[in-house]
């Protein structure tokens, strides 16, 4: 159980980090795409405010911890159900056709995270 919660967080780590080092990337490009732009007479105006900085980056972590949750959860579903289907499916195989729908429901999960993911990051 200490494995799985020390390799969850590690992958949380990796995946703000990278979320992290994506914003700033992303900020350095707008910038350096609003500099090559920028005519002479709009020097004297002020630069345009971006959504930039913490809040963004909050935003990519938000989504990935979306779906790392969700597809966690959609694994440790699948698992389950996928081995109680194939002993169903073991002992008659009629039932074939009415387990297997139940692993897909399982694995919506994953899609219900990528959703909510998408949402984030775009709103």
């Amino acid at each position: 159980m200490t494995k799985r919660i020390i390799a969850l967080a590690a992958s949380f780590l990796i995946m703000g980090a990278a979320s992290l080092f994506a914003q700033e990337t992303a900020g350095y490009e707008a910038e350096a795409q609003a500099a090559e732009t920028q005519t002479v007479e709009q020097t004297e105006q002020a630069p345009a405010q971006s959504d930039s900085g913490l809040s963004g980056a909050i935003k990519y972590i938000a989504a990935a911890i979306a779906v790392g949750f969700a597809c966690i959860g959609g694994a440790m579903a699948v698992g389950k159900i996928g081995a109680a289907a194939m002993g169903a499916m073991s002992e008659n195989a009629e039932l074939s056709g009415k387990a297997l729908p139940f692993v897909g429901l399982a694995e919506g999960i994953c899609l219900w995270g990528f959703l909510v993911a998408l949402f984030i990051i775009i709103m």
